[in-house]
């Protein structure tokens, strides 16, 4: 069979596939969430002098920044910037920054739904400690000797209990927050003709510049 009749084999064969009514429904969902919360933009690295900038595969470069901020909870520039930096050096392959790394870390600081700057930290750090584990998990799949095993074996576990710490950690902070937010809640009293706003209030004068 020639190369040309090879590829229209595989592209009828592609064609003819019908997904089946598991597939569709496991489509759907997966849509329905992605359209409840819509992903961020991704990071890009790009290379120019030997500098590596960090941008985003936005059209509009400031509004992707702008929705990055968004996902993890901030409206602070100064903040995120920082922590992006951070995200990059945790992330990166030897000196270069490595985009994959980065929107690995990004997407599960994200999937946590920050609401401030102390959960995105902690999302992030959450982040740095699921990847070193999986580091020391293949460490401990490929040691030579008893030492190896044994120092692969203590980083391993004290990396997951940290975690794990780390989960009980945002739980409570939101819990905490969610019952000062409730006995706040209660002793708003709001006169006739009044207007009362319960949370923080940002109001922006202009487009995000980066």
């Amino acid at each position: 069979m020639s190369n040309a009749n090879r590829k229209e084999a595989i592209t009828d064969s592609v064609k003819r596939y019908e997904p089946t009514a598991r597939e569709r429904v496991a489509f759907d969902v997966l849509n329905a969430k992605r359209n409840k919360r819509p992903p961020a933009p991704c990071i890009k690295v790009e290379v120019a002098g030997g500098v590596s900038r960090l941008k985003t595969d936005h059209p509009d470069e400031a509004l992707g920044h702008a929705l990055i901020m968004s996902a993890l909870g901030t409206a602070d520039y100064e903040f995120y910037e920082g922590l992006l930096g951070q995200i990059s050096n945790a992330a990166s392959n030897g000196k270069a920054a490595d985009a994959p790394g980065i929107n690995f870390m990004l997407s599960v600081a994200k999937g946590i739904e920050p609401r401030d700057q102390i959960e995105a930290m902690l999302a992030v750090q959450m982040a740095a400690v699921h990847m070193a584990s999986i580091t020391f998990a293949r460490r401990l799949a490929h040691v030579e000797n008893i030492p190896q095993q044994d120092s692969a074996e203590r980083a391993f576990n004290k990396l997951m209990r940290t975690f794990a710490v780390q989960v009980e950690t945002l739980k409570r902070y939101r819990s905490t927050g969610e019952q000062r937010m409730t006995v706040e809640h209660q002793h708003v009293t709001v006169n006739e003709g009044g207007q009362a706003i319960v949370g923080n209030v940002n109001t922006a004068a202009g487009v995000l510049s980066v």
